[in-house]
């Protein structure tokens, strides 16, 4: 007889749940639109002049234009229109927070709160031409010169294809087994299944002239000298290695990890079962990470699973939809509290906590204190840069200037590691096309 589901055992056990409650629990949270939705979808759109949903994309896709060739029943051409300005289109149609870009913006949203479904969309079209053969794409005569790309996530992909685009020889340096970065690593499993991030990498690179070279982390395997030395330019787009640390009262325990690392170890299992989840979870945060790191524990099978902010809701990383998601699926949310203690003689038992409140000097602890039971407990409060390979850094982020340019000659640098971003994928996307075309510029005159 197969193995029953354990749900109410104490303790970080696999098996909670049954492999149909797991598929369902982790199925696609944005089903693709069949060619007549689109369609229907596509009529929605008033095909602004000056579409204010254009200028809240951080690529500046021209969404008018490709709705209206989906409207028209081309598809693919929509999704050309899409990848000349975003090359990882598909994966951005999956897990941009469009209700706070595109789809925020949108003028039936003002007038009926109802938007365009942007995102479903350009999904529609991205899939559509990426399930052809071949790459929409073709290079440049070859320049001649080498750019070393450190970081095979959104910003290194980007740059990496325009710099291919445009003729030049490119080499990336990835630290982990697989590309894609935290599209592979560290999103929720239900906004990108079926093994998405590897095929949209592999599909990227399909346009030619760049080399991929896995285990190759910088100030290990690779340092920002030689690559100096090496090319003719490097683009750094490495993210963020580290996570923060909390600091907090109380013994030694086990149970206590950082949600990246959990949610690194959910995209990459191949059955879900055998991951162990606690049956009272504790997430610490208020961004994207502990949204999909307390919704995933709860579909894990974890009985109780609480997700404690210690400012206001208002004032959450997370956008209002993933709260609502977080809400929905049975995570119990509390706001203006922080972590201060953990209890348990070997392994956790529970966390203590101080309510909080701003005031004129900032955020402020009350004094007034409360316990949550807990056998497992995430943090999820941000993370930052590791090995900044002397380039000048602030608030823990390398700076740089106009398309990504950084203090050190022949360096460029974007995503999550540079200055100034949104830690959004699309974002990092951006950033990583604009450096690419600053570098081209800088190496042909």
């Amino acid at each position: 007889m197969p193995a029953q589901p354990q749900t109410g055992q104490p303790g970080p056990i696999a098996g909670r749940l049954s492999a149909d409650a797991l598929a369902e629990n982790f199925a696609d949270l944005h089903p693709p639109l069949s060619a007549h939705e689109a369609r229907v979808a596509a009529d929605r759109c008033y095909f602004c002049h000056d579409a204010p949903c254009v200028t809240a994309c951080p690529t500046e896709i021209d969404i008018p234009l490709f709705i209206r060739e989906i409207q028209g029943g081309r598809p693919e051409t929509a999704a050309r229109e899409i990848f000349e300005a975003n090359i990882l289109g598909g994966m951005c149609a999956r897990v941009c927070p469009t209700e706070v870009l595109c789809e925020g913006a949108c003028v039936r949203e003002a007038a009926e709160g109802k938007p365009v479904e942007i995102g479903l969309l350009q999904r529609h079209a991205t899939d559509s031409l990426m399930a052809r053969q071949g790459h929409p794409f073709t290079r440049a005569p070859r320049t001649g010169k080498r750019v070393a790309v450190v970081g095979a996530g959104p910003a290194g992909l980007a740059c990496a294809h325009r710099l291919a685009r445009h003729g030049h020889d490119v080499v990336i340096h990835e630290g982990a087994p697989k590309p894609g970065g935290l599209n592979e690593y560290g999103i929720a499993a239900y906004k990108s299944v079926d093994d998405f991030a590897a095929r949209e990498a592999a599909w990227i690179m399909g346009i030619g002239g760049i080399e991929l070279r896995h285990g190759q982390w910088l100030g290990r395997e690779v340092t920002l000298d030689a690559l100096r030395e090496d090319y003719d330019a490097v683009f750094l787009g490495i993210g963020l290695g580290d996570v923060n640390a909390l600091g907090l009262e109380g013994p030694e325990v086990e149970g206590m990890h950082d949600a990246v690392t959990f949610i690194s170890a959910l995209r990459q299992a191949d059955d879900l079962a055998s991951l162990p989840i606690g049956r009272d979870v504790v997430v610490i945060g208020g961004g994207m990470t502990a949204i999909d790191c307390a919704v995933q524990a709860k579909g894990l099978g974890a009985e109780s699973v609480t997700l404690v902010y210690r400012r206001s809701r208002s004032k959450m990383g997370a956008s209002g939809f993933e709260q609502d998601l977080a809400a929905r699926r049975g995570v119990r949310l509390i706001f203006e509290a922080a972590p201060v203690a953990v209890e348990g003689e070997g392994r956790l038992s529970a966390v203590v906590f101080e309510r909080m409140a701003e005031g004129p000097g900032g955020l402020l602890a009350t004094g007034e204190r409360f316990t949550l039971p807990a056998d497992q407990m995430f943090r999820a409060v941000g993370q930052r840069l590791g090995d900044a390979s002397g380039l000048k850094t602030v608030q823990g982020k390398v700076v740089t200037q106009g398309s990504g340019r950084t203090t050190m000659d022949k360096v460029w640098a974007g995503g999550d590691c540079a200055a100034g971003g949104d830690d959004l994928t699309v974002t990092a996307v951006a950033q990583g096309r604009d450096a690419a075309e600053d570098i081209h510029s800088t190496l042909t005159g």
